[in-house]
């Protein structure tokens, strides 16, 4: 092993809610250890990805792998072969992976193979509903993880559970970080609100990228038909939501009665997040930053992995049902207030230390 101010740190991304996790967490390793960036190019045109290492500072990947897209199957076996090419000839010390994307499982089986010690940013979460495939992503990086930062008391006692309770920490969320640097950024430089032509509070804010939603096409009709009922709803759609309502021939007639604009970077995210009057989204971290900004969130979604958000009654589970959308974006109010459930901003901090602790 390399003295620990010389040890080399190889973080894997390759998709949007990677690069939001990353760029706090970047900042602060940088400060005392090496690190190298993998980018698999599980997402690969500018709203999905270089926006967020331009508008983030999150430095230059060092490895581009292009990956592109495919099935589950495909994109993450190809991802799995470039990315041990590359920890082939790094040699790093540690492998760092990030939420439950295809990317995170191909980096940490990659690592695993090759005996590198891989810790996960943001272990343990679970919604219980092996059909998503990020949850088959979460359980299988867990348990192939040394160190596992957990964001939440729900996420370790969740791998508790599980017989996972060597090299688990309890850190907070490091999308709290990511807010917390950025929205007052978002704040003076964003002029998506003034472009949308939006005033505060006068519009619903959707967002929809699940293959159980999007893929088939009586989720997506439900979706639409509420969104339509709704009617002022704004709706950065996703490449995967495009694709499926133009091929059942729904794009159109949403189109017509909903503002459909391109996805949009992370500071002009967090403030059509901010001055909604609800957010409706099948996304987790949307979910939870609508949440932190205090915002009532609608989730299309029978299952959370961000229980907090459901049971402090900031968010309301409703599936992909049109009269359950409505009625919530209707009469959904919450009466609570928020609570530090995802941890008070020093979660990359945290995580940092413990690497190097791990490291020692």
């Amino acid at each position: 092993m390399q003295v620990l101010n010389m040890a080399k740190i190889a973080s894997i991304v390759g998709a949007r809610p990677n690069f939001v996790k990353l760029a706090p967490f970047s900042r602060e390793l940088r400060k005392t250890l090496h690190e190298v960036i993998i980018h698999t190019g599980q997402h690969y045109n500018y709203e999905m990805d270089k926006v967020f290492f331009d508008e983030m500072g999150i430095p230059k990947p060092d490895y581009h792998l292009n990956a592109g897209s495919g099935t589950h199957g495909r994109q993450t076996g190809e991802m799995l072969a470039r990315i041990e090419d590359v920890l082939v000839k790094e040699e790093p010390d540690a492998v760092v992976v990030f939420g439950d994307t295809n990317t995170t499982l191909a980096g940490a089986l990659a690592a695993s193979k090759l005996h590198i010690p891989i810790a996960h940013v943001e272990a343990g979460l679970r919604s219980f509903d092996r059909r998503m495939p990020e949850e088959i992503n979460r359980v299988l990086v867990d348990h192939c993880s040394d160190m596992l930062f957990c964001p939440t008391e729900t996420a370790v006692e969740n791998l508790r559970k599980e017989g996972v309770t060597k090299g688990v920490s309890l850190t907070g969320d490091v999308m709290v970080d990511a807010l917390r640097m950025c929205l007052e950024i978002a704040e003076k430089d964003s002029k998506v609100m003034e472009d949308l032509g939006l005033r505060p509070k006068d519009y619903c804010l959707a967002t929809v990228h699940r293959a159980s939603n999007t893929d088939d096409i009586s989720c997506l009709k439900d979706i639409v038909e509420a969104f339509q009922d709704l009617g002022d709803v704004v709706f950065p759609c996703h490449p995967r939501a495009e694709k499926y309502l133009r091929q059942y021939g729904l794009y159109d007639g949403l189109k017509a009665r909903v503002r459909i604009v391109k996805p949009v970077g992370y500071l002009d995210m967090l403030m059509l997040e901010k001055n909604a009057r609800k957010v409706l989204t099948d996304s987790g971290g949307v979910q939870k930053e609508a949440y932190i900004m205090g915002v009532p969130c609608i989730t299309m979604r029978d299952t959370t992995e961000w229980v907090e958000t459901v049971q402090d009654g900031w968010n309301a589970l409703v599936g992909p049902e049109r009269i359950a959308i409505t009625e919530k974006v209707r009469n959904f109010n919450p009466k609570s207030k928020q609570r530090e459930v995802f941890g008070s901003g020093d979660a990359s901090q945290k995580i940092t230390e413990k690497i190097k602790e791990w490291l020692k």
